[in-house]
């Protein structure tokens, strides 16, 4: 029997969807009320729904969770700010409803019942409002100018609130800065240091500054002697910009050294323009984007997999493929003074934290190759990747895995230049495959599985084969799909990425948002890994590449997981393109191997045995794909579908590739005009829409489970 809706104490989590409203402050007049109690958390594909103890605290505006009850006085587990979010009922599962914030992150929870999913609910959108409300008043009747700075409590003293000269027009020029109450003043001199205030202050002031010059500039007429298009002053403009977020950074820095970084104020504003996608804001500072579960259910994908029976996709012969003969090289971007010119244009346009998906990017920035055939290049190792199956143990499975993914980005990121891949084109396709030498795939250190060792002597042959297909499976926003599978070895890997560029001042960030699955069939495994961030560094001069943030690996039925983690280059001193890798099982905690080095250069891995291994990426063998010869592709394969434009590029002939380009883009447009019109979906030919993930049509594990059922 449950337990009463309001109940005085907290009731016990009672498996999956229990009873979730433990204690329920009293309602006061105008407030939200605070509650508190388990709900039902959908995680991920593999994990599925779990039972999470939520906190709402309507002063805060803030929806926090933790592992459990007992947990609450440890730091949530996650939180979601509530001002512009959203609170759905949802009918996927019972009882289920989903709140979307306004930076893109969302929860999927299900109460136990109907009146319990509505309680939280009518609060949780109750507190939505208040604080949205609060921040619209706050905001109402004056120039908002978002803070480049990370949050700090502001300060009422006189210094924080002088306003600047008047500039024109929008001469008032009002900084983050809000005026507060004597009470809540003196709270912030007692949170933070005196000297942190100083600082804060007169950053305010620079940043109010910073917008008086570039109002100034933007004031200025196109044509003259002196022009807001003037080289000189559109470097200003992205100098003094860039300058200011490390500033903000540096602070931040401080501020988490001092111990005093305690959350944002329950008052404040969002200070930090965030844009409506999973990336969110956390971009900046090498940050890792944290994915948000947005996959099916494991019983709506296993009904999706059941109904999908079509096997219409094409197969790729393999005598019509020949060894690649393209070493992917690119030459530096130089720092000619058109170029530059034409850079300068472009980010005097362009705010910090914007959204590039659809800005169009100079063509002299394009490497000679597609997105889609960049991705299979980070298969240039794929004796490691098939060697993870011959793992005798799901230890050793696990840091196979491993060391392949960070051995994999060397090649699939050829150098450190910062040279962009084409955007593809929906429906674009890349198919390649490798053929690898037997002896080059490790065997199992133990005979133990019969059925594992026959099919490693291969079918009559000295290699297995390894596919590769891609597909870019949407436009906006833009998700590309690949599918590798090594039939003979029972293994595949199915992976979804959505690609989020943002202008960080003198940088650009990419996020690879998504997931990918290693189905391993002869040990019934499923490793679920994510990918790191991608920044553009310094591209008013000679720009470079570097990876940045955590990525998780897991294999839930074994228990193991693997943290790993790019490190961006801190401002002062530090190596570059740094990696650093743990290997854990999860149930006793024990690390079982710990890796370091670049991951475009020498990586050694320490053993739980004792035993180290170093890899030389650099000196690690290529194995080159096989690939048609573009006269044999298909209409919209990659290589056949940008051939002009590479070969345009090849010549340097940048205006012609431009052309091309331009005419590829807008025969896109045309199509997407008459789909429109004539009301057709798109429809992609090899991948199926599961949820918010793609997933192969007839993936590996779905042909093994159909053989599985005839028997």
């Amino acid at each position: 029997m449950e337990k009463p809706l309001c109940s005085s104490q907290p009731t016990a989590s009672l498996g999956f969807g229990a009873s979730s409203v433990g204690n329920i402050a009293p309602l006061q007049r105008g407030r939200t009320r605070r509650i508190e109690g388990v709900l039902s958390k959908y995680t991920n594909l593999i994990q599925g729904w779990q039972n999470r103890y939520f906190v709402l605290d309507p002063d805060v505006g803030q929806l926090q969770y933790f592992v459990s009850e007992q947990g609450r006085s440890q730091k949530p587990r996650g939180s979601l700010p509530l001002i512009g979010a959203s609170v759905t009922a949802s009918d996927e599962v019972p009882h289920m409803f989903i709140v979307s914030s306004a930076n893109g992150e969302l929860f999927k929870l299900r109460a136990v019942d109907a009146t319990e999913q509505q309680l939280w609910m009518t609060q949780l959108q109750a507190c939505t409002r208040r604080h949205s409300d609060s921040s619209a008043k706050g905001s109402s009747g004056r120039t908002r100018s978002f803070s480049l700075l990370p949050h700090l409590p502001p300060s009422s003293s006189p210094a924080s609130q002088r306003h600047l000269p008047h500039h024109g027009p929008q001469s008032n020029i009002v900084t983050i800065t809000h005026h507060k109450s004597p009470a809540a003043a003196r709270r912030a001199k007692n949170q933070y240091p005196e000297r942190i205030l100083e600082v804060k202050e007169v950053m305010n002031q620079a940043e109010g500054q910073q917008k008086s010059l570039v109002e100034s500039i933007e004031s200025l007429p196109t044509r003259g002697s002196l022009s807001c298009l003037d080289q000189d002053l559109l470097l200003l403009k992205a100098t003094s910009a860039a300058t200011l977020s490390c500033l903000g950074e540096c602070l931040n820095i401080l501020q988490q050294s001092a111990g005093h970084n305690h959350g944002p104020p329950s008052d404040n504003v969002p200070v930090w323009t965030v844009s409506k996608s999973p990336s969110g804001e956390r971009l900046r500072n090498g940050g890792a984007v944290t994915r948000t579960s947005t996959e099916p259910s494991p019983s709506l994908r296993k009904k999706n997999l059941l109904q999908n029976t079509e096997d219409g996709v094409e197969v790729i012969s393999p005598e019509e493929e020949v060894m690649d003969s393209d070493d992917n090289t690119e030459e530096d971007l130089g720092v000619l003074d058109d170029q530059r010119s034409v850079i300068l244009h472009l980010l005097s346009q362009l705010k910090l934290g914007m959204d590039l998906t659809r800005v169009v990017l100079p063509t002299f920035i394009l490497e000679k190759r597609s997105l889609l055939e960049m991705y299979a290049n980070f298969m240039a190792h794929p004796d490691l990747f098939l060697s993870i199956s011959a793992g005798s143990t799901p230890e050793e499975r696990m840091v196979r895995f491993v060391e392949y993914y960070m051995t994999a980005f060397h090649e699939g990121r050829k150098g450190v230049i910062a040279k962009k891949p084409y955007n593809p084109v929906l429906g674009e396709t890349f198919h390649c495959s490798w053929e690898v030498p037997q002896d080059r795939v490790h065997p199992l250190r133990t005979e133990t599985n019969p059925r594992t060792n026959q099919e490693a002597t291969g079918v009559g042959s000295d290699s297995y084969r390894v596919r590769f297909v891609a597909e870019q499976v949407s436009h906006h926003p833009p998700v590309s799909g690949f599918y590798c599978e090594c039939a003979d070895r029972g293994m595949c890997v199915n992976t979804h990425i959505w690609t989020k560029s943002k202008f960080m001042g003198m940088s650009v960030g990419v996020s690879m948002v998504g997931e990918g699955v290693l189905y391993l069939r002869d040990h019934g495994e499923e490793y679920v890994f994510t990918f790191p961030s991608a920044y553009a560094r310094s591209i008013l001069t000679v720009p470079w590449v570097e990876l940045g943030g955590k990525v998780t690996i897991s294999c839930a039925k074994t228990g193991y997981s693997a943290n790993v983690t790019f490190h961006t280059k801190p401002f002062y001193g530090g190596k570059l393109h740094r990696v650093s890798a743990e290997v854990k099982q999860n149930s006793s905690g024990t690390v079982v191997c710990k890796a370091q080095g670049e991951w475009n250069g020498t990586l050694e891995f320490i053993y739980s045995s004792g035993e180290t291994k170093v890899i030389d990426t650099n000196k690690l063998p290529i194995i080159r794909k096989m690939i048609r010869p573009v006269k044999k592709q298909g209409r919209t394969e990659s290589r056949r579908l940008w051939q002009h434009v590479t070969a345009a590029l090849k010549e340097g002939n940048v205006d012609l590739a431009t052309e091309h380009k331009r005419v590829l883009e807008e025969d896109q447009r045309s199509d997407e005009r008459q789909r429109a019109a004539n009301n057709m979906p798109w429809k992609p030919k090899y991948f199926n829409k599961e949820g918010d993930g793609w997933v192969y049509r007839n993936p590996l594990w779905k042909t093994h489970r159909r053989k599985e059922d005839e028997c």
